[in-house]
Formats: structure tokens, C-alpha cells, sequence
């Protein structure tokens, strides 16, 4: 038997084997989603417990943050040239065990040593858990897989506050990371027992370690510069932002002329990737701007109580969750392409609604909008995972899913910082003071025209990337 014949045998899966395949990818998607979302709520309570000022304190979400998106990527590569389901598996290794180690934490900064560990783990997660859909599940499901998993992501993201909070009050604050070992040991021993075994051929391909070195640095130096300094973006911002200007210029430079490069460079000739992670970026963006605005708007505009506030809040996330898995059966109804433009033109009709509904609607003219938004979200999701990752060469599904992640996660970051800093400056609410509801609401509908006008951006990137082909990237080798 060939290699390339064993190789294609173990990407074959069988539909009897998909449900318990899928259920211990979701897993996996599970953890480093329930990571990130379930420290949020532990802040005022380490605080305390620690005796440590609040800005030092936030570095326990900063640092998983910080080396998640560091490393996504090369995560990703390394599973391409050592083995997926290996590196899976080591991740959710060292991301148990790190857990463990934030839990028995002695100090403040042993925890955050932890939690940068713990996201490391998470990263292999993150990169290898898409890339094994294509793997691991038929073809014709694809669509199916990607929206279980975003609703996965969904569902940690929206359950860490309310489970965090629950656990803390009962437990103390070392349960939040404690509960991810059992959850780590069962996706572990699913992953022995349902997922295909790596390819018994022993890689050529070396590991690009200057260009890893080159890309984290580089990534590190962004997300700080869109981090740091509570919203104003002062010479420390600037410096970390030029800084990264220039690393992707020398990870450019190392990339063109390493032999194994962790990205050749020339999978961006392809259009269609290329377009699916600018739209993955752009999309990102616009759903962190439901987050930060969405509180104050709530609050100061429509001056509802905290309990309120939280409840509404609640419902995009929810939405997501609920409507993933039907996303994903949708995209496989029809093509990726079709469903991802949909879900594009529903975003941009709930980032519209939102500018131009009158704010005598109250709490529902800002409700239905973000349910359209967020289920659009769920939608395009499912529908640009599934366009990128179905016809993916073997040997790059996970770079090219670290790439995927890689986009939606600075989106995130960028949304985060710009986002809110537009909002803050029409909103007149910089200074920190209570501002008028009229200005809130004047800020929100400023934000959300630059949501709707990215949206639209996206859009026409959509169009251009049609004629792309994500496999056609095999000639770009």
C-alpha cells in the first residue's frame, strides 16, 4: 500500500463514525472557548484574593489572549508536519495540565505564567479542530461540522460568565480551572478512541522556527498596541504598532526565503482565501462592536437595570449558539458561497436597523437587530469555514485553519480597540463621566454606520474572491 493510498484511506471517514467524531471535535472547541470567556468574571474576585491593583490583575486574560493568537498559526503548520491528531491531543494535554497549575497557583504571576501556557494549548485547539473537519467528516456533511462547531464556540463563549460566576460563588475562584480537567481527560480519551490516526509517513518538511519566532513576535506587538493603555492610544500604542508594520515586513522577508516556510506566501495569489479572511476579519470586527457598545448603550441610553442589561445581552449569544448547527445543514443545502454572501446582506441589514430604527422602539429596536446580526454571524461562519476548508490540500489544512482563526481572532482584538474608540469619541463618554442617553445614542448609530459600511467592504471582497479557489492553492506550493 502507498503512502499516498494509506494517506487517502485515513481521510475517508465513514457517516457511521461522524456523530462520535463530531461530538469529541466539539469538545475541543468546547475548552479553549469556555477558557477564554470564563476568567472574565474571575477578575474583581482575584483581585481580592491576590491583593494585586486591577492592571495587574487583567494580564490573566491578556496573557491566554496574547498567546492564543501568537501562535495559532504555527500551531496549525506544526500539525501539518508532525501529526493532527498527535498535536490535538498534546495541546489538550497542556492545557489540562496547565489548569491545574493556575487552580493550585501560589501568586498572581504564577497564574498568569499558567494562563499563557494554558493558552498555548488552547491555540493547538483552536487550529487543529477545524482543520480536522475535512479529515474527519464526509464531505457532503462539511457544512453541517463547521456549524456544530461554531455553535460549540457559541455556547462556551456564552456559558463562561454565568458558569464562572456560579462556580466562584460555590466553589471559590480555582474552580473556573479546575473544571476543565475532567472536560480535558474525556476529550483526550475521545480523541484516542474516534479520531482518525496521523499518516504513517514520516514528514520532509522542517519546522520554520525563525519564521514562528517572526509571526508571534509580530502578532504579540499588534495585539498589545490594540490592548494596552484603557481605550487611549498613546506613544506606547504607537511604538507597538509601528512595530508591527515592520515585523510583517521581516516575517515577509524570512518567509520568500526559507525552503519550508511556516506560510508560503503564495496561497495569498489565491483569491478566495484571501477574501475569506479579510471578510473573517472585517465580520469579526463589527460582532465586537455588539459587545462593547451593546452595555452602555443598554444602560445609558435606555437605562436599564444591571439585571436587564445582562439578560439582553445574553440573547446574541444565544442566537449563535441556537442557530449554528442549522447554519451549517444550510451550507450544505446549498454553496458556501451563496450562504456566506446571505448571511453578509443580513449583517448589514441589522447594523442598518440599528442606525436607523428611531430609539422610542426601546429595548426591542435594539433587540431584533442584534438577532439578525448574530444569527447572520452564525451563517456566514459556517458558510466562509466550509468554502476555505472543503477543498484545502491535505498537507496545509492546518496552517490554513490557524489562518482562519488567526483573522477572526484579530478582528476581535481590532473591534475591541477601534470600535470602542469610536464609540467613546462620538459618544462624548472618553472622560469617563456619565453622558447624556442622546449622546450614547448618537455613538451607537455613529458605530454601527461604520459597522454597516464595513459589512459592505465585505461584501465587495466577497465579489472580487469569487472567481478564486481555495485549492488551486496546490499550484502555489
Amino acid at each position: 500500500m502507498t503512502t499516498e493510498t494509506l494517506q487517502t484511506k485515513q481521510a475517508s471517514p465513514t457517516k457511521s463514525s461522524t456523530p462520535w467524531t463530531l461530538t469529541c471535535l466539539s469538545l475541543f472547541m468546547l475548552l479553549p472557548s469556555l477558557g477564554t470567556s470564563i476568567a472574565n468574571i474571575s477578575l474583581p474576585t482575584l483581585t481580592h484574593a491576590f491583593g494585586a491593583p486591577v492592571q495587574q490583575v487583567q494580564w490573566v486574560v491578556i496573557s491566554f489572549l496574547l498567546a492564543t493568537t501568537t501562535l495559532v498559526v504555527s500551531a496549525g503548520r506544526l500539525g501539518d508536519v508532525v501529526g493532527r491528531r498527535r498535536l490535538l491531543m498534546a495541546g489538550a494535554a497542556l492545557f489540562t495540565a496547565a489548569s491545574a497549575v493556575c487552580a493550585a497557583a501560589p501568586s498572581l504571576w504564577v497564574l498568569i505564567a499558567a494562563r499563557a501556557v494554558q493558552g498555548i494549548g488552547a491555540a493547538a485547539m483552536l487550529a487543529l479542530t477545524v482543520a480536522f473537519v475535512g479529515q474527519a467528516v464526509p464531505k457532503e456533511r462539511t457544512g453541517s461540522a463547521m456549524g456544530m462547531l461554531g455553535t460549540m464556540s457559541a455556547v462556551g463563549t456564552a456559558l463562561g460568565p454565568s458558569l464562572g460566576g456560579v462556580l466562584i460563588a460555590s466553589f471559590g475562584w480555582q474552580a473556573i480551572f479546575l473544571i476543565n480537567i475532567p472536560l480535558g481527560f474525556v476529550a483526550i480519551a475521545m480523541a484516542r478512541r474516534f479520531l482518525p490516526p496521523d499518516a504513517a509517513q514520516v514528514k520532509s518538511a522542517r519546522f520554520d522556527n525563525l519564521g514562528t519566532i517572526t509571526l508571534a513576535a509580530t502578532l504579540a506587538a499588534y495585539a498589545l498596541s490594540m490592548t494596552l493603555g484603557k481605550g487611549n492610544f498613546g506613544p506606547l500604542n504607537i511604538a507597538l504598532l509601528v512595530a508591527a508594520v515592520a515585523g510583517v515586513g521581516a516575517f515577509m522577508a524570512v518567509e520568500s526565503r526559507t525552503d519550508s516556510p511556516l506560510v508560503h506566501l503564495a496561497m495569498f495569489r489565491d483569491r478566495r482565501l484571501t477574501a475569506s479572511l479579510i471578510m473573517s476579519a472585517l465580520v469579526s470586527t463589527v460582532l465586537m462592536a455588539t459587545l462593547v457598545v451593546g452595555p452602555f448603550y443598554l444602560s445609558q441610553g435606555l437605562l436599564l437595570s444591571t439585571g436587564a442589561v445582562g439578560l439582553v445581552m445574553s440573547v446574541g449569544p444565544a442566537v449563535a449558539a441556537f442557530t449554528g448547527a442549522p447554519a451549517g445543514r444550510l451550507v450544505d443545502r446549498f454553496r458556501s458561497q451563496v450562504t456566506s454572501m446571505g448571511g453578509l446582506i443580513g449583517m448589514a441589514l441589522g447594523c442598518g436597523s440599528l442606525v436607523a430604527i428611531p430609539a422610542s422602539f426601546g429595548v426591542a429596536g435594539y433587540l431584533v437587530p442584534i438577532v439578525i446580526i448574530t444569527g447572520s454571524y452564525a451563517v456566514f461562519q459556517a458558510a466562509n469555514n466550509t468554502g476555505v476548508m472543503a477543498d484545502v490540500p491535505q498537507d496545509r489544512r492546518g496552517v490554513i485553519s490557524g489562518l482562519l482563526t488567526l483573522s477572526r481572532n484579530l478582528g476581535l482584538i481590532t473591534g475591541a480597540s477601534a470600535m470602542g474608540a469610536v464609540f467613546a469619541a462620538t459618544a462624548g463618554s472618553s472622560n469617563g463621566g456619565r453622558v447624556a442617553p442622546a449622546a450614547i445614542d448618537f455613538g451607537m448609530r455613529t458605530t454601527f454606520a461604520i459597522a454597516t459600511a464595513l459589512i459592505v467592504v465585505s461584501l465587495a471582497v466577497a465579489v472580487w474572491g469569487r472567481r478564486g479557489s481555495v485549492s488551486s492553492s496546490k499550484k502555489a506550493a
